[in-house]
């Protein structure tokens, strides 16, 4: 039996303690914070509950089977997990509006063929086939194995297989989403339902590479989730299956150290001076965190993965609204919008602030959010630089303006409204600017994949969303897996069967 100190409690961390604890290892967690989930956190005023951080479950088999792997009860016995249907409602720029139903290719052609015309659905299918050969090409490498040695392979080659476009007497192929969109889509609406999977990541589509596409194959394939109660409850579920697995948690304990003797990680020192040994230290912190907690530069660079750079964070408006939500009512709407060009510009490049964002609006149909049935929890969120210090008070209220398009009474029925910035991630997860950090994907020189989940330093681990295989519930709980794997099969680990 090893002693395994774990620092964070995010959710790969929780995902990796569990499964250690399964295998018989001793796993104490320590979290700076007073509680666990990391990014799932839950915000609670005159009898209205909202999550703050993701509010849809993608790929639930990656939760499903950390259940399975770690004890009797499955996770369906631990959360109500319910599918969303509509998988999205869509209102596009020039007023069109489409709802996509829930995990079916035939649904959502006719959708797009009724909502957009003709021949709409046909392009968004074939993409669609497409989209799934980038994802059998690189699902094992990016998301159930450790990052390949060779890791310049997946950079190097990109798995999506674009169509052949011809344009200005040369045949070209697209090399990234946007061009995807344009090229092979041919609807500007089509292009902005493509390039807002990017978006919610906080990806450039214009630069983001064509493999991007797998973002909406796996909505589509696998469906979208919820959680009844939020998916603060996902997080709940799994701490309390590291309590019953005999996983020791110490809240409001401060790492600022990781100890090494002869040449590997020994254990970790605290904030009030005290020293826990152990034989294996995984950390679940940002890669600029574990350097300085590191003696050495224990993250990989220098002809291996380099750390992911802070980016993207989220801006978040939680809405109390009188009345009830109307039935037949979407989960979730994507209202886009009117000019992305200068959206993307104001998000990536040099351009003043973005005053009328792409903003998505979650509405569930979940009685535990609201004090009474004559009323209504309402989230909008929006991607946001990852800079903590600006002012948000203006774009927060234009996101209400635009929320209107999805919910046109919003303002007659606002009781409230409750503004989570980029502070508020930094102060919950540890990164810098609040930092939301992106999934893994292949081609475009390895600029998005992560570091690998094994460091510099003998015996220290990285899990979590700014390790392989990057940002996601689904990808922390995958890391999570991964290193369990490392640490109880050795180097010679290879992923899930």
């Amino acid at each position: 039996m090893a002693r395994i100190a774990v620092i964070g409690a995010g959710m790969g961390a929780l995902a990796a303690a569990a499964r250690l604890a399964v295998a018989g290892h001793r796993v104490v967690v320590y979290e700076r914070t007073d509680t666990y989930g990391g990014a799932l956190r839950r915000f609670e005023r005159d009898g209205f509950s909202f999550d703050t951080g993701p509010g849809l479950l993608p790929l639930p088999a990656v939760y499903r089977d950390l259940f399975v792997k770690t004890g009797k009860e499955p996770l369906e016995a631990c959360v109500d997990l319910v599918q969303v249907d509509p998988s999205s409602r869509h209102v596009f720029a020039d007023g069109t509006r489409v709802s996509l139903p829930n995990a079916s290719r035939a649904g959502v052609v006719a959708a797009l063929d009724e909502a957009l015309g003709s021949g709409a659905g046909g392009r968004w299918g074939d993409f669609l086939v497409r989209a799934r050969e980038a994802w059998d090409r690189t699902r094992r490498p990016l998301l159930e194995e450790p990052l390949w040695p060779n890791w310049q392979v997946l950079a190097e080659r990109e798995p999506y297989p674009a169509v052949p476009h011809k344009r200005l007497l040369r045949t070209r192929r697209a090399g990234t989403l946007a061009e995807v969109g344009a090229w092979e889509l041919r609807d500007a609406r089509l292009a902005a339902l493509l390039e807002s999977h990017a978006l919610a990541q906080g990806l450039d589509p214009r630069t983001t590479p064509a493999s991007a596409a797998v973002l909406p194959y796996m909505e589509h394939a696998f469906g979208t989730w919820y959680v009844r109660g939020g998916l603060r409850e996902l997080a709940r579920a799994v701490y309390e299956r590291c309590v019953a697995r005999k996983v020791e948690f110490r809240f409001g304990a401060d790492v600022t150290g990781v100890l090494e003797k002869d040449g590997r990680a020994s254990g970790v020192e605290l904030a009030d001076g005290a020293v826990a040994e152990a034989d294996f230290v995984v950390a679940g912190v940002a890669p600029g965190t574990l350097d300085r907690l590191s003696a050495q530069a224990a993250v990989r660079g220098d002809g291996e993965v380099p750390p992911q750079p802070a980016t993207a964070s989220r801006l978040t408006v939680l809405l109390a609204l009188r009345d009830a939500r109307p039935e037949g009512t979407a989960h979730r709407t994507v209202v886009h919008a009117a000019d992305r060009e200068a959206e993307l510009d104001a998000l990536f490049g040099e351009a003043a602030g973005n005053t009328h964002p792409t903003v998505t609006v979650l509405r569930p149909d979940d009685p535990g959010l609201v004090p009474d049935p004559d009323h209504e929890a309402v989230t909008v969120t929006t991607v946001v630089p990852a800079r903590p210090g600006e002012p948000y008070d203006d774009l927060a209220d234009n996101m209400i303006t635009v929320a209107e398009r999805a919910v046109p009474d919003l303002r007659d029925r606002l009781l409230w409204h409750e503004v989570r910035t980029p502070a508020d991630i930094a102060g919950a997860t540890g990164a810098e600017g609040g930092a939301v950090p992106v999934p893994a994907l292949a081609a475009d020189g390895g600029r998005l994949l992560h570091p690998s989940n094994s460091t510099r330093v003998p015996g220290l681990f990285t899990v979590g969303g700014w390790a392989h295989p990057g940002g996601g519930l689904p990808h922390a709980g995958m890391s999570g897996a991964l290193v369990a794997g490392l640490i109880v099969e050795g180097p010679e680990f290879r992923g899930s069967q």
